[in-house]
């Protein structure tokens, strides 16, 4: 247990030292293939290095390196999660997930299973610099699109060209995609990102299902006028009517057992005191476990749009931008897991393993998140819990390796 534990706390400093690579001098702020991706696969490759590990980047910017096994290169493993962040943020989310794996291996202390482990950094998963998620993932299991390539961040950089100033080819993206035969699973470490197991007490779970996610821009429409001339009754208010729908959603989320709804985003336009809004353009974030349930609330929550809109006089339209649904972890991996961590729970928030869960068998770690505390400078892990995720999938490889020993 000593060494678990020693393997723990190089775990938890690996992390701190890696968020000290960022784009900004105050705060943590790392994306897509910027410069500070470039020092953490320096250092991550160093340590791979070290546990006698090949290393390559592929064309997506993915960190990659492969402990062999005993002699069948046939089947593979694979561990891994995302090292890229959001503005200002925490120093274990994503990246704690890759220092997890690669202290299996160190775990292993030279042992050699009968397949291979392949650790991956994934270079993208937040999507904020192209305001596309899971760039790395999406390329690992072939699903990123002809177009993705030419989306454009902030400053009219393309994928395409950001990739080629890391050095990188981007008409080799297509090889960073894995060979499904070969790969029997897919394992993620991640902190839960909210106050479930830390309510419960609970230092690691067993993701049994990732929620499906619905997203949209809804814009109402009315007519700006004089704050202090217009009559109430003669009001085209958008602001009014937007609040009127944000009220509603939240009442109809609280009624519908195991969803969440957000509206986490307001534009007002002309946003101006003295100024009746013209225009209100908000978010639109809902989840569930079961795709029926969350189309159902989508549907309600939409039809509510319309009423109040012909209710005010106003107009309505939306856009949807994302439709996600559901992902069950693999069955069979589960009941590995569970063995050694029997609390299961499912995720609210999406991560690398719901992509790979598209092609291989498929299973996901939390780890107690203090607080409830995520995607901020006040994000932590307990050193316990981190002890407990190492023996925990430590527990995971030896289980697979008793179906091909």
């Amino acid at each position: 247990m000593d060494s678990v534990m020693r393997l723990a706390e190089e775990v938890m400093a690996r992390c701190r030292l890696l968020a000290s690579y960022s784009e900004r001098a105050e705060g943590l702020t790392r994306t897509f293939l910027s410069a500070p991706v470039c020092d953490c696969h320096l250092l991550i490759s160093k340590w791979m290095r070290a546990l006698g590990m090949r290393v390559a980047t592929d064309a997506i910017g993915n960190l990659r390196g492969v402990y062999a096994g005993a002699g069948d290169e046939t089947r593979r493993l694979l561990i891994g999660s995302h090292i890229d962040t959001v503005p200002d943020a925490g120093a274990f989310d994503g990246v704690l997930g890759v220092m997890l794996g690669l202290a299996l291996v160190a775990g292993l202390a030279g042992k050699r299973l009968p397949y291979e482990i392949e650790v991956i950094a994934f270079s993208e998963e937040e999507g904020v610099r192209f305001r596309t998620p899971f760039l790395g993932s999406r390329a690992v299991t072939g699903a990123l699109s002809a177009s993705d390539p030419e989306l454009v961040d902030e400053h009219g950089v393309t994928i395409a060209q950001a990739i080629r100033d890391f050095g990188l080819d981007p008409a080799r993206i297509g090889e960073a995609r894995i060979d499904a035969r070969r790969a029997i699973g897919f394992v993620e470490f991640h902190i839960e990102q909210g106050p479930v197991l830390d309510e419960a007490g609970v230092g690691t779970a067993v993701v049994e299902a990732i929620a499906g996610q619905s997203r949209f821009d809804v814009t109402f429409r009315g007519a700006a006028n004089h704050a202090g001339t217009t009559p109430m009754q003669r009001r085209r208010d958008a602001l009014a009517g937007a609040a009127e729908w944000i009220g509603a959603v939240e009442r109809e989320a609280l009624a519908t057992d195991g969803s969440v709804a957000t509206v986490g985003s307001i534009v007002c336009i002309p946003n101006a005191g003295n100024v009746i809004a013209g225009e209100a353009r908000v978010s639109l974030d809902v989840r569930h476990r079961a795709d029926e349930v969350r189309l159902s609330l989508v549907k309600r929550l939409l039809d509510f749009a319309e009423e109040i809109a012909a209710r005010r006089n106003l107009k309505v339209a939306w856009n949807e931008r994302l439709n996600e649904p559901a992902v069950q972890m693999d069955p069979d991996l589960l009941q590995l897991a569970a063995r050694t961590t029997p609390f299961r729970m499912v995720s609210g928030a999406g991560h690398d393993a719901m992509i790979l869960a598209a092609v291989v068998p498929s299973v996901m770690f939390f780890l107690r998140s203090p607080g409830g505390i995520s995607h901020h400078p006040d994000e932590s892990v307990r050193v316990e819990d981190v002890a407990s995720a190492i023996l925990a999938g430590l527990g995971l490889l030896a289980e697979i390796a008793k179906r091909y020993n």
